[in-house]
């Protein structure tokens, strides 16, 4: 279902935005903390990625610290939580800047959860897929919520590999849990 024409082996791209976060006074976007909502949703998009059989081999997230805790509480779902590189340039990147991040990857990577923020995510998503399953494409035109779990399938033999239209946007999901 997901098999695509191209070379090499399938590997998944899964772009996870950061949890609903809070706006206390005085602190720098980069230090805003994740709200309580968001301490709820970031494990349920843990949850939803074990569900799927979709755990990373290596996680890329941004320094800010809403995206930090987010890993931290989604990651904790998994038995093993797999290495994680904490990088500044996916804070308030662009388009190319985030598509530099996920090329670098080592080609030993078949999963690699990309944590970050909107509009880039977004964006990507929408730059790297050259067709959706359903009507994933359009619900991420639409709406790429906090939470937000999109996953892009493509074949390749190297990260590079992955361009502009080159991916199959297999799912969209909004995971969110429950007030206690």
């Amino acid at each position: 279902m997901i098999a695509r024409a191209g070379a090499g082996p399938l590997r998944h791209l899964v772009v996870l935005r950061h949890a609903k976060s809070a706006w206390p006074d005085g602190v720098a976007d980069h230090e805003r903390p994740l709200a309580p909502r968001g301490r709820r949703d970031a494990p349920a998009a843990g949850r939803a990625l074990a569900e799927a059989d979709l755990l990373p081999d290596l996680a890329v997230c941004s320094t800010a610290l809403r995206a930090r805790q987010t890993w931290e509480l989604a990651s904790g779902q998994w038995g093993t939580a797999p290495p994680v590189r904490f990088a500044g340039q996916v804070y308030a990147a662009d388009v190319p800047e985030l598509r530099d991040v996920v090329q670098a990857v080592p080609a030993g990577v078949d999963t690699l959860l990309l944590v970050g923020h909107n509009p880039g995510l977004e964006e990507l998503v929408l730059d790297l897929a050259g067709d959706g399953l359903d009507n994933a494409l359009e619900e991420v035109r639409l709406k790429f919520p906090t939470s937000a779990i999109a996953v892009l399938a493509w074949r390749g033999t190297d990260w590079r590999d992955l361009t502009p239209g080159t991916a199959l946007l297999t799912g969209v999901t909004v995971p969110r849990g429950k007030k206690k």
